[in-house]
């Protein structure tokens, strides 16, 4: 979006090599060197911040996280940024007793904190052609004989498709407003509901069966393994559980999710999407 609008980007990320492309410039993090960071973000005007981890893994902690987080927050400050425009999640809070929700409030609040103007975005669940929850489902329900949800299926989930987010996203750094607000599509669903719908799309025969969340998070462990990936997070599992997926809020996105997966059926879950792959590996 900001390319085709003619704008400078530079592309502060983990993974500089893969990044280069027409219009935008790839650097890297540097968080162990702030003022590397401070210098590559000289002459920007916006910072869009979508920096997080889903999980812990290896050395990388959500306290690591937080703190890379506030790096980058004062080093956009000491390069005169004027404004961030952050991509959060949906109910995030410094009480939750769930380290991914309880460290998004926190790095919030050190954006409110920061003396910039910002604009906070809180997604529930983002699909697309990346999008790996979606997708994922898609693909256990495409080759798997049963499906296990934990608990009885009936929290809900209101999914915003990624190209909606990006223009609330782009809409929000042209104002100096500061505002925060829940990024969400049309549809909300049971999950259950949304099983049946990827079902009936994808053509499934896959049996749906639910277990206690104490159970069904072990054997998400067990497929992990053989797919040596992280397929459901204990902070997914309560979350969900919480309702924290949803919004009281009006619809931000107009794209149907139900539209979408018609429109993607060709792919849509036939090949599994790695998180682990994505992020931590070549």
């Amino acid at each position: 979006r900001l390319v085709a609008e003619g704008k400078q980007v530079i592309s502060p990320t983990g993974h500089p090599e893969g990044k280069q492309a027409e219009g935008i410039t790839a650097v890297p993090f540097n968080f162990d060197k702030p003022d590397e960071i401070a210098k590559s973000l000289e002459g920007v005007s916006v910072l869009y911040n979508t920096y997080w981890i889903r999980f812990a893994h290896r050395d990388m902690t959500f306290d690591k996280a937080i703190a890379n987080s506030k790096t980058l927050i004062r080093a956009a400050k000491d390069a005169g940024v004027r404004r961030i425009v952050h991509i959060s999640i949906a109910n995030p809070s410094a009480d939750s007793p769930l380290p991914y929700y309880r460290g998004k409030a926190i790095v919030e609040e050190a954006i409110r904190e920061s003396g910039m103007t910002y604009g906070i975005l809180r997604p529930a669940v983002i699909f697309g052609d990346k999008g790996i929850l979606i997708n994922n489902i898609a693909w256990f329900l495409r080759h798997m004989p049963v499906f296990i949800a934990p608990g009885n299926g009936e929290y809900c989930l209101q999914p915003i498709f990624v190209e909606d987010l990006a223009d609330l996203a782009v809409t929000r750094g042209s104002n100096d407003e500061k505002v925060i607000l829940d990024a969400v599509g049309p549809e909300k669903f049971a999950f259950n509901d949304l099983l049946d719908l990827i079902k009936g799309t994808v053509g499934s025969r896959t049996l749906i069966m639910h277990l206690n969340p104490k159970l069904a998070y072990p054997m998400s462990r067990l497929l992990g393994y053989a797919l040596k990936d992280v397929v459901l997070t204990w902070d997914e599992v309560e979350g969900l559980l919480a309702n924290l997926l949803v919004s009281d809020q009006p619809p931000t996105g107009h794209t149907l999710l139900s539209q979408w997966l018609e429109e993607n059926v060709d792919w849509i879950g036939t090949k599994y999407m790695s998180e682990l792959g994505k992020h931590y590996r070549a």
